[in-house]
């Protein structure tokens, strides 16, 4: 069986958007994970703050690293995220996810989004399927 470390360069090998947006993993074990990025320019949206899809993508690619380093292959099925604050061009974000239950199918993620002042950014909440194949 593979390391979590291990399942991650895998999953990263092949992943152009985490690697696209810049998106370091900081801490992996399974069932948490810690990732950071920093918002550019290319980034905002029309009011010239970060779009509602960078939260939720780094969310999402924490929720995913953190399901997968168990070792089973993990495809999301159901997500929600609340945007609480702004984030703006420069902020540095970082998504520390944690396992609040997992099954031999389904895993329940949240994942709590913060910025350079460990202000509370996003909060995300998502579930997966666990397949049996593992990595």
């Amino acid at each position: 069986m593979k390391s979590p470390s291990e399942i991650i360069e895998l999953m990263l090998a092949g992943d152009a958007f985490s690697n696209g947006l810049g998106m370091e993993v900081l801490h992996i074990e399974p069932g948490k994970c810690t990732i950071r990025m920093q918002v550019n320019a290319g980034m905002v949206n029309g009011f010239n703050i970060a779009h509602g899809g960078i939260t939720y993508a780094i969310a999402d690619s924490a929720m995913a690293f953190a399901s997968n380093a168990h070792g089973a292959q993990c495809v999301s099925i159901e997500t929600a995220i609340s945007h609480i604050i702004k984030v703006h061009i420069n902020d540095v974000l970082t998504a520390s996810c944690t396992t609040l239950s997992r099954n031999r199918k389904v895993g329940i993620y949240e994942v709590m989004v913060t910025n350079q002042s460990d202000e509370l950014v996003a909060h995300f909440k998502g579930t997966v399927l666990i397949s049996d194949r593992e990595w």
